[in-house]
């Protein structure tokens, strides 16, 4: 006989999001994500981890958690998360981001990652977002924003902010401030509201479309001879610049 869990799960794992461990879906109901089906080793232990970091979630928890038998749950994932729980969540439409996205006035920056590379740094980027409230994180070329490592290293912050990927033609409206080791120090810079911060992968820097694109180029202080920071690193240094002199 076919577990039921099981079927569930096969039947919808090629279009939901996977969100790998308990961070990852305390983050997702938190901010209203659609989780058909979620379970876990062991609901006692889960349930637990619910009651002392996310008491707010714990009731939902309670009402969507399935224990399976670590066989089963092997079968859902990669590679096992030290929580022991996975869920698979309804992905927010397009048309609802874009709408986010190219929503004006905007109070918010929106971020833009140009081709990026590294999966874990996008996460990290999308999460950084999240937690400084930004509108949105868009990225060009060919990485999948939506991809299970990006959301794993987003700790299901995706559902926090609007997060798609676009052509540079596509990108939402208002100035461009791209990071550049040319570019104005951001220091003496007071970055808009509605600016989109644009972040060129570590080993190419910005494509020649977004450049073209772009209105201001700035530069984050660096120490001479040392070539570039972190992705993630240039990120959270731009938003709390941004932070700083936004209005609370």
């Amino acid at each position: 006989m076919t577990d039921p869990v099981a079927a569930d799960w096969y039947r919808l794992a090629d279009t939901a999001v996977l969100l790998d461990g308990f961070h990852a879906l305390k983050h997702a109901l938190r901010f209203g994500a659609e989780v058909p089906v979620a379970v876990t080793t062991d609901r006692r232990t889960a349930l637990a981890l619910a009651a002392d970091l996310a008491p707010d979630v714990r009731d939902t928890l309670d009402a969507l958690l399935t224990e399976v038998p670590e066989a089963t749950y092997r079968t859902f994932v990669p590679r096992p998360h030290p929580t022991a729980v996975v869920a698979l969540a309804v992905r927010p439409a397009r048309e609802a981001n874009l709408q986010q996205l190219g929503h004006t006035p905007r109070r918010t920056p929106v971020v833009v990652l140009d081709n990026p590379r590294n999966l874990g740094n996008a996460g990290a980027v999308i999460r950084l977002a999240a937690g400084f409230g930004a509108t949105g994180v868009v990225t060009t070329g060919t990485l999948d924003p939506w991809h299970p490592t990006v959301v794993r290293a987003g700790a299901g912050l995706h559902y926090a902010t609007a997060v798609e990927r676009l052509t540079v033609e596509e990108l939402p409206p208002g100035p461009v401030f791209a990071l550049d080791p040319e570019g104005d120090d951001i220091r003496g810079l007071k970055l808009p509201d509605d600016a989109v911060l644009a972040f060129g992968s570590e080993r190419t820097g910005l494509s020649p479309e977004l450049r073209a694109r772009t209105d201001h180029l700035v530069s984050l202080p660096m120490r001479p001879q040392v070539s570039s920071y972190n992705l993630a690193t240039s990120v959270a240094m731009t938003l709390y610049h941004w932070s700083t002199a936004a209005p609370r």
